[in-house]
């Protein structure tokens, strides 16, 4: 039953050395799935930059080893990573996903995409202790602050998804529909969505950095404000 969830796949590629690596240095001495489990998320969420200006096309954008390499990624490969770690340390787990709305953006990508709805948002699932637990590394301590958003905590006991409000209890991010686990991350399902929803600059090869992006409109706001 849980034999597939094991084994290392071309996106969960949990038999990479740059993931064995990573995955042995932020172990240590853990011995309990829910603490390797755990020591592995944080290690993630915050030491793995969030970036959402990825190529959508290339494999490097969705596997796990290239956000190790690469120390950045957005939601899909961030939570392969998680996946290969739990995998390369005999943890079951697998990749899900569900689409969102009002997801953590900056006006200039909500522009370039041409929509709040967000499909494919990932997370991790592992089997600890007899139960599937559902994690989401993707959004780094600092990207939560700056959007003024709690960053989500995993305890290995209870599942951590989405981010429902932010730090003053405003609705944030909606639940729209969950398209469930798989084996691998399904690149070419994922990049059909993104053509049939997103606009054609999306795919131009755009590039970004959501941080610069999120100082300078909250700036201009601010601006706005005092005039």
């Amino acid at each position: 039953m849980f034999e597939k969830y094991l084994k290392p796949t071309l996106f969960i590629d949990s038999d990479h050395q740059a993931v064995i690596d990573f995955a042995s240095l932020h172990i240590g001495n853990n011995k309990t799935d829910i603490d390797v489990a755990c020591s592995l998320y944080y290690a993630i969420r915050d030491g793995i930059r969030y970036n959402p200006y990825m190529d959508a096309e290339s494999i490097t954008a969705y596997r796990a080893s290239d956000a190790v390499e690469k120390k950045e990624g957005w939601c899909v490969p961030k939570a392969a990573l998680m996946v290969a770690c739990l995998r390369a340390n005999g943890i079951p787990a697998r990749p899900g996903y569900a689409d969102v709305r009002n997801h953590l953006a900056s006006q200039r990508l909500l522009d370039l995409l041409g929509t709040d709805l967000f499909p494919w948002h990932s997370y991790c699932e592992a089997y600890i202790n007899g139960k599937w637990v559902k994690s989401t590394p993707s959004f780094n301590l600092l990207l939560c602050e700056k959007f003024q958003l709690k960053p989500l905590e995993f305890d290995g006991f209870t599942d951590s998804i989405f981010h429902e409000y932010d730090q003053v209890g405003n609705k944030h991010m909606q639940y729209i529909y969950e398209r469930g686990s798989f084996d691998d991350v399904p690149m070419d399902e994922i990049i059909k969505t993104f053509r049939e929803q997103y606009g054609p600059g999306f795919f131009d090869g755009i590039k970004g950095d959501l941080f610069d992006e999120i100082d300078s409109e909250t700036q201009s706001n601010l601006d706005k404000g005092i005039k």
